[in-house]
């Protein structure tokens, strides 16, 4: 929207592609009110540029002068202006831009400049906002296209007897492109369409840049030693020359036609020709059309399909009826032989021995009790305790020797008695033998 002021107090909000009809509107009202129309710089300047950059013609133009007062900023936008004999014009390139140009102009060159003419408000100047730029005339870029390409097309580098058709049936397609562009965004679903059994090994290298071209071809190399690819594709989107620059690369070409396996190559648009489209095996208008000429028909491979499933079914129900029959003798040959039967009669035999044993056992603990017993009652009777339970003693020494005989004691030995409740500490007066003396 833009608000045209036409007296305090009031506006007039219009879309910008309204800007005529508005400056009508301030026209048919102006004279009701008394004095000039009074705007505000900024609003003056906003309305000044939306002029400027909504005029599709001032969106995308080349501007051709001389280099002066170029500088470049630590933030690493680029600043310059361009000049001829009766004017200048000041000129900006952001700093993303700049990393992605080949070719950037030194003060005092003439060069050539596209971009969109727009406004910087805060200085009220208008100014070029630059996306590429080459060198004033037909271009160095272009030069060196024409020519590498009579150089590499005398050596027969583009001959058509050395090109190679795409496989009809590729298990594996390589490609080598950036992994974050919508080239292979686009290339992925044509394959998926058409094709959806074939195996998709991504090499990913970036496509423009001054370091793009030997990655480019260690991407085409690697992929052909590890990955073994049926066909390989090469591509990226369009874009000016300076974009697509890496793809008239030497080594890039000679990379390509030194391939062990068919290339096809699809970069930019159907207008856009590189060293690399004139090396491949096989050239298309687009990364879509290089898909498209790697793949077979859907059709065609949905006809194969029906029959091949066919086929298989009819060979899988014959295999079926085999095994069923193998398994159904197999089944009555095991009925016959089941032993199930000898597990039923070893479980009942076991169970039988189980008892015998339980009985066995318990008629020798029963045994083992009894003499037991018999042993006790003989160990009770000639227990010593029990001997002095009828009131008998032990007699013996105080180092504990027991006394068998009176002849083995003097008058005056100290003996111990020792009885069923205790000892006695006794001394002999004299002995006496059964016979009295």
């Amino acid at each position: 929207m833009v608000d045209i002021p036409t007296f305090p107090g009031y506006a007039t909000h219009l879309p910008s592609s309204g800007l005529l009809d508005a400056w009508n509107v301030l026209v048919m009202i102006q004279p009701m009110f008394s004095g000039p129309i009074s705007w505000s710089v900024a609003e003056l300047t906003r309305y000044v540029r939306d002029l400027l950059e909504g005029d599709p013609a001032l969106q995308d133009v080349w501007v051709a002068g001389e280099v002066s007062n170029y500088t470049r900023a630590s933030s690493g936008h680029i600043y310059f202006t361009l000049k001829d004999a009766a004017a200048s014009l000041r000129c900006v390139m952001w700093r993303n831009t700049a990393l992605r140009q080949r070719y950037l102009p030194r003060e005092g060159e003439a060069i050539e400049a596209h971009g969109a003419i727009g406004v910087y408000e805060p200085g009220g100047q208008y100014q070029l906002y630059v996306d590429a730029m080459r060198p004033a005339g037909e271009g160095a870029l272009y030069q060196e296209f024409l020519r590498l390409k009579a150089r590499l097309e005398a050596e027969g580098l583009f001959d058509p007897q050395r090109k190679r058709a795409a496989p009809r049936w590729p298990r594996r397609i390589g490609i080598v492109t950036s992994p974050t562009g919508a080239a292979l965004r686009d290339m992925l679903n044509t394959l998926r369409r058409r094709y959806p059994l074939v195996e998709v090994v991504l090499a990913p290298s970036p496509v423009q840049g001054s370091d793009a071209p030997a990655r480019l071809v260690q991407a085409l190399q690697d992929l052909q030693r590890v990955a073994q690819p049926d066909v390989i594709l090469v591509a990226r989107g369009g874009g000016s020359i300076e974009d697509l620059w890496a793809f008239n690369d030497e080594q890039l070409a000679r990379a390509i036609a030194a391939s062990s396996v068919p290339v096809i190559c699809g970069v930019g648009h159907e207008t856009d020709f590189t060293i690399a489209d004139f090396a491949a095996d096989l050239r298309a208008a687009t990364p879509t059309a290089a898909a498209e000429l790697a793949t077979p028909d859907r059709e065609e491979l949905q006809q194969s399909l029906v029959e091949l499933s066919n086929t298989l079914a009819r060979l899988g129900q014959a295999m079926l009826v085999q095994r069923r029959w193998a398994v159904d003798g197999l089944i009555n040959r095991l009925k016959l032989h089941s032993p199930l039967r000898r597990i039923q009669n070893d479980r009942q035999r076991l169970d039988d021995f189980l008892r015998r044993a339980a009985l066995q056992t318990r008629h020798a603990l029963l045994l083992q009790r009894t003499r037991l017993s018999g042993m006790e009652q003989r160990l009770a009777a000639l227990n010593p305790r029990s001997v002095l339970e009828r009131g008998y003693a032990v007699v013996s020494r105080p180092d504990g020797s027991v006394l068998h005989s009176v002849l083995e004691v003097r008058s005056g030995d100290d003996l111990l008695l020792e009885m069923k409740d205790g000892k006695i500490d006794a001394q002999v007066r004299r002995t006496l033998s059964l016979g009295g003396s």
